[in-house]
Formats: C-alpha cells, structure tokens, sequence
C-alpha cells in the first residue's frame, strides 16, 4: 500500500515509521526544511514542498496513493489537502489529524475528509472505556459511510459469555472486527467464544449501537 502523510512533525514520523515496519510504502511532505529528518525515518520518501499546492501533490504522484493522511498541526492545511486528494487526485481513503476540537464539524465529506481523528475525542473515549463494563464507547467515526467504530466490555453476567461468534445473529448492518483479550488482538472468528472481560470492537451504523449494548448486556436468566 502506498501512503502519502502531509505533516513531517512528531505525529506524522511517527505514523509513517509505524507504517513502513508493516511494510507500507510511504511518503512524507513537509514545506518547512527543518521537518526534512530522513535520518528518523529512513525506510520513507521525503519531499520538502507545501502539500497544499496542487503542483506539490502532482509531483508526489497522488493518484497513485492508497491512502493519504493529513497529519500537520494546522486544521486549514489539513482540510484543503484531503478536499485535493479526494476531489482531483481520487484517492480512496482520506485521514486528517483534527487539531481544534472546535474544528471537528468541518471533518466530513465536503472536505474530502474519510476519517477524522481528534485526540480529545480518543483519549476521551479510552478514559470512558477504561471505566466501563457494559457500556457502550464509541471510539471514532467512519463520516463518509456514517459507521462508527464502537467498543464494549463483555460483562460477566452476559447472556453471551460462552457462545460461539458464529451463532450470534447481530443486528442489520453490525459487524465484529476485533476482540481484546489479555493484551491480545484476535480475530472475530465464527468458533472463537465469547468471554466475559472481553472487549469487542464492532463497525456498526449509529442507529444500531443502542441495540446492539443491550444486546451484549442482557443478563442470563
């Protein structure tokens, strides 16, 4: 996968670096000459350009990107890159680092935006998650398809605790994409069991969430 990240500050090094040990090809752009440090990212391209001009995106090659992440520390860079990369370069997947929580309204899709990630919203919800057995935590919001991706905690009264993934109808559109469990990530699985402390995250439309907490926190009889 091929990944274009405008901002080569502290966030998008370490992004790109991320990216690059799963074996990502990524490009980094910056216009400001001291953000050029090839030396702590030296499995990345560099580019020393303004990602907000549509020459800079062109010589990057944009259109051949899989993704490209907006990640500088001004919201209107961040905006106008992902409203280019969407709208004249087509590329399919969009992310923007939002940096006023004030801001956060503009994130959508009329700015090209896919994915918007806010810090405050995220430690928000890890705080919410930390303390909350049961309840459910939206963790982020997928704008262009109007799903979020929300986490619960598998109380140890659920009727679940047990059941096996495959036999578990879940409401229209929900889907299981991950569960935590003792500091490991597996797969949903349909002959994985459901236990209790697990926490499961799930892409789910906003209308299904409050089905789906009651669901998982519905007690055996």
């Amino acid at each position: 996968m091929r990944v274009a990240i405008a901002g080569a500050g502290a966030v998008g090094r370490s992004v790109a670096q991320e990216l690059v040990d799963h074996g990502h090809r990524v490009l980094l752009i910056d216009k400001a000459a001291t953000s050029i440090r090839s030396d702590l990212v030296p499995g990345a391209q560099w580019l020393l350009a303004d990602a907000c001009e549509m020459s800079t995106l062109e010589e990057a090659q944009l259109q051949t990107c899989d993704v490209v992440i907006a990640a500088t520390g001004d919201d209107k860079a961040n905006l106008v890159t992902s409203l280019l990369a969407k709208t004249e370069f087509a590329v399919p997947r969009t992310v923007a680092r939002v940096n006023n929580p004030s801001n956060e309204w503009l994130y959508g899709e009329s700015w090209g935006v896919d994915v918007a990630v806010s810090t405050p919203r995220i430690m928000a919800a890890l705080v919410e998650e930390a303390v909350s057995v049961g309840d459910l935590v939206r963790l982020f919001t997928f704008r262009q398809s109007n799903t979020n991706l929300v986490e619960l905690t598998v109380p140890e009264d659920s009727a679940y605790v047990g059941r096996r993934l495959g036999g578990i109808t879940w409401p229209d559109g929900v889907a299981p994409v991950a569960i935590l469990r003792l500091q490991q990530s597996l797969l949903p699985e349909p002959d994985r069991t459901v236990e209790a402390g697990d926490e499961l995250l799930f892409v789910t439309p906003a209308e299904a969430e409050a089905q789906l907490a009651a669901q998982l926190s519905s007690q055996d009889d």
